[in-house]
């Protein structure tokens, strides 16, 4: 059986995922991989029969390209490589000091290291100019520090690292936000950093009302300032005194990250009150930041467990009258793969003791989808559409109703995740489930604290030969792909849609099938429809870009970035055609578009 119908997909498997020690090949095929995984994970359970039978399902499961599981964990579960089986961390920089600030360089380096991208909240250093009181010197500020974390990246890179993802997030009161919104208008500044800028609603309100802005920062003097109000800040669940720096324009900065995002594509837009709102651990954790594609909100050095189902792989009888969804195959390999990230946790390597804390006190995970709009297109469905985005609903609420009742059997069978209190089953998210999902829940507890997430799966839907990315349209039926190689060089490859490939073979000589839509044809609001159906079924976020033509007015941007915030999304990415921002995915050589961040 030939496993890869694109030549790019095989050698993603070799370059990245295939399993080599001191220079020998140790995996032969990608059954060998896949055998590999499944053994490594399947070793979290108590006995051999156990094992045994697991190991078993979890092929079952990835073989084939059913379920993928996160890049890390493909690359690194049961090889003898000391690396974390983790795509992303959330860090920390604990003190507004040179002593914290390089305790947490140090920390994302040696995270960047092992394989893991980093996340981080940068509010937490004074503003530049604010006098520091050992040298009475002024602080450079935050987008000086990320600077630093930039050029660490870089020299790990030189050195033979996995490529490492950072995100960089400001608070949108932070007095150096407007440099903060504007610094990657250089093409080459903060190359390796996303940018988010994370929103409140009580900013959203002060630009529905055009009222004033305060920019501020904790007090570290309280006798510095009579203009004092009191905001939450970094970790502290309470409120903290902040002394107002300056008052802007709200309408004014809003328009600047708008500007800024319809230049070059950054920055994005988080919504903090929604993922704070929304978060099941409300009552003992405060979330600032996210993982570098955004998927999923994390306290300080928690961490994304990650694994998605590849949809194209549950499409009966494709492309025809009778076309159907396997719904008992999707709820089995659901429940399986719940399991598989569970055990994830307990026999990844962690790079830092904190991390494993918060991996084992909360046991996070997100198991997603990818492929969606190819299944849409093998069922008939046009990508958008009322009939596609009711489809995407139900298919998230299978997947999300059997990771939960999977998650609390397994609260029953090995113990709920040790933050677990009864105040979780008071959580916004939490009521929204079935009843008797939440009368299980309420006997027996939970597993994991979170469960569902859509993450960007660019890499592995590459290796499951081309299937459309995350809940992303169909790009184009052929296209050129960016890929870097070993030695961190780009080159291009043509691609062809995994869906269309499918057509193509069964109907050589037809024209595209006629639901057939791809991303340069779709409009904002179908984009924000599908996303929004599918986020009130996932208890983490969405990794989601909503591309533009180059031609989109600016002033239609508002209200992309408002119908994101009342759908109750938890961010927003615009992506339209600008000269600063690369490109993964080229259509052409006179056309270029972008499906995701680099």
């Amino acid at each position: 059986m030939t496993l890869f119908n694109e030549p790019l997909s095989e050698l993603i498997w070799d370059i990245k995922y295939r399993y080599r020690w001191q220079g020998k090949i140790m995996d032969q095929t990608m059954e060998d991989t896949w055998h590999r995984v499944a053994k490594a994970v399947a070793k979290a359970e108590k006995t051999p029969a156990l094992r045994q039978h697991w190991q078993a399902a979890f092929y079952r499961i990835l073989e084939g390209f059913q379920f993928l599981p996160g890049g890390r964990i493909l690359a690194g579960a049961g090889t003898r490589n000391k690396v974390t089986l983790f795509n992303c961390f959330v860090m920390t920089i604990k003190k507004d000091s040179l002593d914290g600030i390089f305790e947490g360089l140090k920390e994302g380096a040696l995270t960047l290291q092992q394989g893991g991208g980093v996340g981080y909240d940068f509010s937490v250093l004074r503003p530049q100019g604010d006098l520091v009181a050992k040298t009475g010197l002024g602080s450079s500020g935050p987008v000086s520090f990320m600077r630093v974390w930039d050029t660490m990246c870089s020299v790990l890179l030189s050195t033979g690292a996995r490529r490492g993802a950072m995100m960089g997030i400001l608070r949108c009161d932070h007095p150096d936000i407007e440099q903060f919104v504007t610094a990657k208008r250089d093409p080459k500044e903060l190359r390796h950093f996303n940018v988010s800028v994370m929103v409140s609603d009580a900013f959203m309100e002060a630009v529905k009302q055009n009222a004033d802005w305060p920019l501020i920062f904790p007090i570290h003097n309280k006798n510095t300032s009579s203009d004092v109000i009191m905001r939450q800040w970094g970790d502290s669940l309470e409120p903290v005194p902040c002394r107002v720096y300056s008052r802007i324009k709200a309408r004014d900065l809003w328009e600047l990250i708008q500007r800024s995002a319809y230049d070059y594509a950054e920055p994005g837009v988080l919504f903090s009150d929604t993922i704070n709102r929304n978060n099941n651990l409300f009552y003992c954790e405060h979330i600032n930041a996210t993982n570098p594609c955004a998927e999923i909100p994390l306290p300080s050095y928690g961490a994304c467990d990650l694994g998605s189902i590849n949809l194209t792989q549950f499409v009966v009888a494709p492309f025809s009258a009778q076309a159907s969804i396997n719904w008992n195959g999707l709820e089995e390999t659901a429940r399986i793969a719940t399991r598989f990230l569970d055990n994830v946790i307990d026999v990844s390597h962690f790079p830092l003791r904190a991390q494993r804390e918060a991996a084992f006190n909360t046991r996070r995970i997100g198991l997603g989808v990818t492929g969606l709009a190819d299944m849409l297109l093998m069922l008939g469905l046009r990508y958008g559409s009322a009939e596609s985005i009711e489809c995407a609903r139900k298919i998230m609420q299978c997947i999300a109703h059997s990771t939960w009742q999977t998650s609390i059997e397994l609260a029953e069978e090995k113990g709920a995740f040790p933050l677990y209190q009864p105040a979780y089953l008071q959580g916004e998210f939490v009521v929204t489930l079935t009843e008797p999902l939440k009368q299980l829940l309420a006997k027996h507890g939970v597993r994991n604290s979170h469960h569902n997430t859509i993450a960007p799966t660019g890499t592995i839907s590459l290796l499951a030969n081309n299937v459309s990315n995350g809940i992303e349209p169909i790009f184009r039926k052929e296209y050129e792909r960016h890929v870097r190689m070993p030695h961190d060089e780009m080159q291009r490859f043509k691609v062809t849609d995994y869906a269309y490939q499918l057509w193509r073979k069964e109907h050589p000589h037809d024209a595209l099938p006629p639901a057939w839509v791809d991303a340069s044809s779709l409009l904002p609001d179908e984009h924000l429809k599908m996303q929004g159906a599918m986020q009130h079924y996932i208890d983490n976020a969405i990794s989601k870009t909503i591309n533009l033509p180059a031609d989109f007015p600016f002033e239609k941007l508002t209200d992309i970035y408002t119908q994101a915030f009342h759908l109750g999304l938890k961010g927003c990415t615009i992506f339209r055609p600008n000269l600063v921002t690369g490109s993964v995915l080229v259509a052409d050589e006179a056309s270029v578009d972008h499906c995701c961040k680099p």
